[in-house]
């Protein structure tokens, strides 16, 4: 039951069906989840440890929000492992995950021909789940999958970036080509210029006073 709530909270929280700062009242989860105060207590204190959630005086727990700063620097902590994962991906890779590679690429080249901000970035976060998961890196994956949650709304946020998804499209079509020829090197190199890029946007809005 405890797992499931965990599960459960923390896809709505990815899913921004709560959003940061909000209160996360235990009666109305239990209700939500049909469980126990018990199970709510417990998962809270699992996402708490996860950095998705946070107690606050007077408040109780609430979703975290992540300031620009601290989302700069999970995404050079990122830039590190994902380039592992992205070299590793490119050794490992069969056909048949170069082929579902290819196919979420072509999703997402509909998705921006069509403007939809919000396909493109679940897409997005399927391209490099299936990366971390071709990999066989398993060490490097959950730490990434720990910190891609922590920063969450500020990936939502960068596919509302005005031609931001054309750019990043590029940038995908690059690492994934590198993986279908299995070169490591270019793989590593296409994931890192991803990241810079998105640390280079994070970065504007740091001097605009976004947090």
């Amino acid at each position: 039951m405890v797992r499931s709530v965990v599960e459960e909270l923390r896809a709505d929280i990815l899913e921004t069906v709560f959003m940061p700062g909000e209160r996360l009242v235990e009666l109305s989860l239990c209700e939500r989840y049909d469980c126990g105060r018990a199970a709510v207590r417990a998962a809270l204190l699992q996402l708490e440890s996860e950095g998705i959630v946070e107690r606050q005086a007077n408040r109780g727990a609430v979703v975290r929000r992540v300031t620009v700063a601290e989302a700069i620097e999970m995404t050079e902590a990122r830039s590190v492992l994902e380039a592992l994962v992205a070299s590793r991906a490119a050794r490992h890779a069969t056909d048949d995950e170069v082929k579902e590679l290819q196919g979420i690429i072509e999703d997402m080249r509909y998705a921006v021909d069509n403007d939809d901000a919000s396909k493109y970035s679940g897409l997005n976060k399927d391209l490099h789940r299936r990366i971390r998961e071709i990999s066989r890196h398993t060490a490097a994956a959950e730490i990434l999958e720990n910190l891609r949650n922590r920063a969450v709304q500020n990936q939502y946020r960068l596919a509302m970036v005005p031609d931001r998804q054309k750019v990043s499209l590029g940038q995908h079509v690059a690492i994934v080509d590198a993986i279908t020829a299995h070169d490591e090197d270019a793989a590593a190199a296409a994931m890192g210029d991803h990241l810079q890029s998105v640390i280079d946007v994070l970065g504007r809005w740091g001097d605009a006073g976004v947090v």
